[in-house]
């Protein structure tokens, strides 16, 4: 008889090996990514390609407006092909978006690179789907805090790490970003097993009715969440485009000073939304939070272009952080806990949408303020020119918080429902696997 020196493997169904592990490195490693490329994108546009204000806000904004219409459809594939075949795709698209974007000679790679990365960005609702997966419901809330944790920690590293690569050139971040990309997909094919069971798997003939989200008399709440998250989004979103143009034109900061800027708001929002935000929710005051980080956001948002100072600057950077990592967690948090189960994706599918479309419109209204000349101008700017670029930075930041002001009112207008939900309401239980 042949003895085995193997360590034996488990086969006891009810301990499989958790995902949840390597989800948060996929998750990690992709925002590490996204926070290299965000900073540098509007100046490397600027300086390399001279992009006019209107081709620079259609450029920072055209990968939400492509993931608008992806998304759908890639959460669709993911509910019948599975999620390893998808969460691998959609890796690999970001990644060869970065690259088409680092070796751009022309404007349209520019926009090509985005377009690609916008159409395969399923990487972060892939992964919360796999954590629904594989996680009960009452343990679900916790486990997708990964994906914010990771997120955060990303949006640190990221910025920070895009900052020392522009040393060697503005096409360095992209280049490296897509070769992490090239790396995460490998972690995935070697370790991430696939958490969708085949019996799980979306049937076509099976409906799912929007109005279903709606049952309860949830009908003005849901959309008066939708239109705050909308608000908000659009008006946080100019900073995508507006930070870092105003960093070198404000302050004549470097691509690297602009980064580790962005680090210090990544930082500043993870202590928020790790540390603050937690204890704050445990008592029952999300919509008073909601409008505190609003009003916050918004008032940050107006002061920013008239600081005068890099220390005063700093502050309303801090404010900016404080007041996002309040208002849009919790507005998220609200559209799930407030509609029965069954009905849950399509809330959180539809917030999302209201998110993309927000990225979008946001970076594209930004930048209307500008003359067609923006991007060839001689910098340092001086006199007259200073006068009118630093006028249109005020309209900017001062149109931002009006936006993100009516996403305030509208939560103020909410009437958050305390009965229990009925998990069972609407098509009645959830079906089974």
């Amino acid at each position: 008889m042949r003895v085995s020196f193997r360590t034996p493997v488990s086969t006891d169904p009810a301990k499989p090996r958790s995902p949840l592990g390597i989800i948060f490195l996929t998750v990690f490693i992709s925002m590490i990514g996204f926070g290299i490329v965000i900073p540098v994108l509007p100046v490397y546009a600027k300086n390399n390609f001279q992009l006019n204000p209107t081709q620079l806000g259609w450029l920072v904004g055209i990968f939400s407006l492509v993931q608008l219409f992806s998304s759908p459809l890639i959460g669709k594939l993911s509910d019948r092909l599975g999620r390893k075949p998808v969460l691998l795709v959609s890796i690999l698209g970001t990644a060869i978006g970065y690259f088409i974007t680092g070796a751009a000679g022309v404007a349209w790679m520019l926009f090509l690179g985005r377009i690609i990365d916008g159409a395969s960005g399923g990487n972060i609702a892939t992964a919360q789907a796999c954590i629904a997966d594989v996680t009960p419901r009452e343990q679900r809330s916790k486990s997708m805090g990964f994906i914010g944790m990771a997120f955060g920690l990303g949006f640190i590293l990221g910025p920070a790490i895009g900052g020392f690569l522009l040393r060697w050139g503005h096409a360095m971040p992209f280049y490296f970003a897509g070769a992490l990309s090239l790396v995460n997909a490998g972690f995935v094919v070697a370790r991430l097993p696939e958490t969708l069971s085949e019996e799980r798997r979306l049937h076509p003939a099976e409906k799912a009715p929007l109005a279903e989200v709606l049952t309860g008399g949830r009908g003005k709440f849901i959309g008066l969440l939708l239109g705050a998250s909308l608000m908000v989004t659009t008006g946080f979103a100019f900073i995508h485009v507006l930070f870092a143009l105003f960093c070198g034109d404000h302050f004549h900061w470097d691509g690297a000073k602009i980064s580790y800027a962005f680090a210090y708001v990544g930082f500043l929002a993870v202590l928020v939304q790790g540390g603050l935000l937690r204890q704050l929710l445990k008592r029952d005051i999300e919509k008073e939070l909601a409008m505190a980080g609003a009003a916050l956001l918004a008032v940050s948002l107006w002061l920013m272009p008239r600081t005068t100072s890099v220390g005063g600057f700093l502050a309303v950077s801090a404010l900016m952080a404080v007041g996002n990592g309040l208002v849009t967690p919790v507005l998220s948090g609200m559209a799930s806990r407030h509609v029965h189960g069954r009905a849950q994706g399509r809330v959180l599918g539809l917030m999302a949408g209201a998110g993309s479309l927000g990225r979008f419109l946001g970076p594209v209204l930004a930048v209307r303020y500008f003359p067609a000349d923006f991007s060839t101008l001689t910098r340092p700017l001086q006199g007259a020119i200073l006068g009118i670029i630093n006028s249109g930075y005020v309209a900017a930041f001062t149109l931002s918080a009006v936006l993100v002001a009516v996403g305030a009112v509208f939560t103020l207008l909410l009437r958050v429902p305390h009965e229990p939900i009925d998990e069972t309401s609407a098509s009645g239980p959830i079906p089974e696997a």
